[in-house]
């Protein structure tokens, strides 16, 4: 090899994995790389080569945010608790034991968090108002996430009158008293199916994603890869969809993300206030504004569901967090 050859090969630098048997390419002068000729050393020993992606980093770095994790970790355990309400609730949702009438929280036959007025098992109604309460959440982000990044991809991109008509329209829908939009349409769009619920909110939860996969489009329309794709004949939907959008993907997490949160607050909210999911179904709203009339007395009526409410919130939100530091290219940091 001649001394060129190997001033060439030294230019591309490696870094060596957590395992010891993987490299990564790095930058010149990185602490710890090693240089290519050390590379191929190490390749004839049987070692794999493998670069990091980008996703490969974000992953990093989401694992790496210990508030996040745990806060996964915790939201996964209440949800899954939610979706086998079924099998964890020691009794149904409904059922009414008048001899345990207003039982304070006991482990004596099971009644963890008390019972309420009809002697029902309060316990077993909050696993039950989680799964009502996670079907909702869950079909608001989505349906949400979906309108809102057709309706600011559209934008954009074609920008002109097309981005002045959508933009206003979204506009409009922010402007509205979201509330009392909610309430009105409740009564008469009719509510009780959480799906129905879901509908409603998802309707007027897509305006801030759209705004933020608008203002994502309008910087995006102007790189070099748009233009070739442009130039090589693809069509506007696949530049939107296969070339833009991939790249547009970290906010658009994290905001559904934080939509989970919002919805359960705000299907809480209208619950509580006798326009969301309607009884017998169990909802955290409901379960709140049932024992609201002898909270200073049955404390424990208000109190669980209460605090399950701020469980999952405040998970989903550390859970933004840690999405945000992972995939914002400008937080992130060499590990």
């Amino acid at each position: 090899m001649t001394d060129a050859q190997r001033d060439s090969q030294a230019t591309q630098i490696y870094e060596p994995m957590a395992d010891g048997a993987t490299l990564a390419p790095t930058s010149p002068g990185t602490p710890g790389a090693v240089s290519a000729d050390e590379h191929a050393l190490v390749h004839e020993h049987g070692l794999e080569i493998k670069a990091r992606s980008q996703w490969a980093y974000a992953r990093r770095r989401f694992f790496r945010h210990r508030l996040a994790m745990a806060s996964l970790i915790v939201l996964v355990l209440v949800l899954l608790a939610g979706v086998f309400a079924k099998q964890i609730a020691p009794y149904a949702y409904d059922k009414q034991d008048f001899a345990h009438s207003e039982v304070a929280p006991t482990l004596e036959a099971n009644h963890f968090f008390g019972t309420d007025v009809l002697g029902r098992d309060y316990f077993s109604r909050v696993l039950f108002g989680i799964q009502n309460s996670e079907r909702v959440a869950f079909l608001v982000a989505i349906l949400a996430t979906v309108i809102g990044t057709l309706i600011g991809a559209v934008s954009g991109y074609y920008s002109g009158w097309t981005d002045n008509l959508l933009m206003r329209f979204t506009d409009l829908i922010l402007t509205l008293p979201g509330l009392a939009v909610l309430l009105t349409a409740a009564a008469f769009l009719g509510t009780g199916k959480p799906t129905r619920v879901a509908v409603i909110l998802a309707l007027l939860f897509w305006t801030g994603l759209a705004r933020i996969v608008r203002g994502s489009f309008l910087s995006l329309r102007e790189k070099e890869y748009v233009e070739a794709a442009k130039a090589a004949g693809s069509g506007d939907l696949r530049i939107m969809f296969r070339h833009m959008l991939p790249n547009a993907i970290g906010p658009i997490v994290v905001n559904a993300t934080l939509i989970v949160g919002v919805a359960i607050l705000t299907e809480a909210a209208l619950s509580f206030l006798g326009f969301g999911i309607q009884p017998p179904a169990a909802s955290l709203g409901s379960l709140i504004a049932d024992g609201q009339n002898v909270a200073s007395s049955d404390w424990w009526l208000v109190t669980f569901p209460g605090l399950t409410i701020v469980l999952i919130v405040l998970c989903i939100n550390f859970i933004g967090d840690g999405l945000r530091d992972a995939l914002d290219p400008t937080q992130r940091k060499r590990a």
